[in-house]
């Protein structure tokens, strides 16, 4: 396996490893261990389908199965993000994460890592369309002016789906239907810190985003509004981004402790794209057991 970093703190490239094949102990090692230092690591060229990427993707953590967009190949920890169309319906979710943020924050349990691979890339004039950004959050905090780090050391913010989804629907023109009583129900706002320590680095990231971040709480809502545009503007800096253009076959994983995404809507509906998603959670890396095992050398 040969990882080759990008020359700005985020992004690599992951070859010489087959993924039709179990991953070892010391790979899987190198990959947390890259996966903490690069946020996000391309594999390309991979050959692989629903059931490899779910293998693939469990060794993180426990995968969430979602409401809609589910894969129907039996698998309903894969989702699909399409635009493609059979039998006059869209076969996925064709809007997911044009806006940027973090997923699952509104979770009271996080997630940990997202895994997509790439089946349908559109293109246009031979060039791929439908790129996705991230942005570096543990750079951005290591730059952040003193006094804000100090000022927000111990503070809670909090995360709620509903308020992203009636962006995407007012904003977006997106046809999805407003979350039911029940869906809120089970989605209520949650609360995570400003800051958070990650537990394979243990470097500090910012932990808002502005999809799902309501507010900060125990402050006075223009103070908390003026801090949060603050913490997005710095975020948002040139220097902490990186735009991944996809390519047939590549499987991107990323961080979700430590960057923020989004996802280009800049292809039409007769321009297809198809990606099969995993989202893992936190569950399992925020156990000391789990990451020391993880990462003990085998003899």
């Amino acid at each position: 396996m040969l990882i080759t970093p990008r020359a700005a703190s985020i992004g690599a490239t992951i070859t010489q490893i087959d993924l039709h094949q179990p991953l070892s102990k010391n790979d899987f090692a190198g990959l947390l261990q890259a996966l903490a230092t690069h946020k996000v690591l391309c594999f390309p060229r991979q050959t692989i389908d629903a059931p490899e990427l779910r293998d693939f993707s469990a060794h993180f953590g426990s995968l969430q199965t979602l409401r809609s967009g589910q894969d129907k190949s039996g698998f309903p920890e894969v989702s699909v993000l399409s635009n493609v169309r059979q039998e006059g319906k869209i076969i996925g979710i064709p809007d997911a994460g044009q806006n940027w943020h973090t997923d699952m924050t509104y979770n009271r349990s996080v997630g940990y890592a997202n895994a997509l691979l790439a089946f349908k890339v559109p293109m246009r004039d031979g060039q791929p369309l439908g790129a996705t950004e991230f942005c570096d959050t543990s750079a951005a905090y290591d730059d952040l002016p003193h006094e804000i780090k100090q000022q927000l050391a111990t503070a809670t913010a909090m995360h709620d789906l509903n308020f992203y989804w009636e962006f995407m629907r007012r904003e977006k023109a997106s046809p999805r239907a407003p979350l039911s009583e029940a869906e809120r129900a089970a989605y209520p706002p949650s609360r995570h810190s400003v800051f958070l320590k990650h537990p394979v680095s243990g470097k500090q990231s910012i932990y808002v985003n502005p999809s799902f971040t309501t507010h900060i709480e125990g402050m006075p809502k223009e103070q908390s509004d003026a801090l949060l545009k603050q913490l997005f503007d710095h975020v948002l800096k040139p220097e902490y981004r990186y735009t991944h253009r996809w390519a047939v076959g590549d499987l991107l994983i990323w961080d979700h402790l430590t960057t923020w995404h989004n996802a280009i809507a800049d292809y039409g509906p007769d321009e297809p794209r198809l990606i099969k998603r995993c989202q893992i959670m936190a569950d399992k890396i925020f156990t000391p057991e789990f990451v020391t095992a993880a990462l003990s050398p085998t003899s």
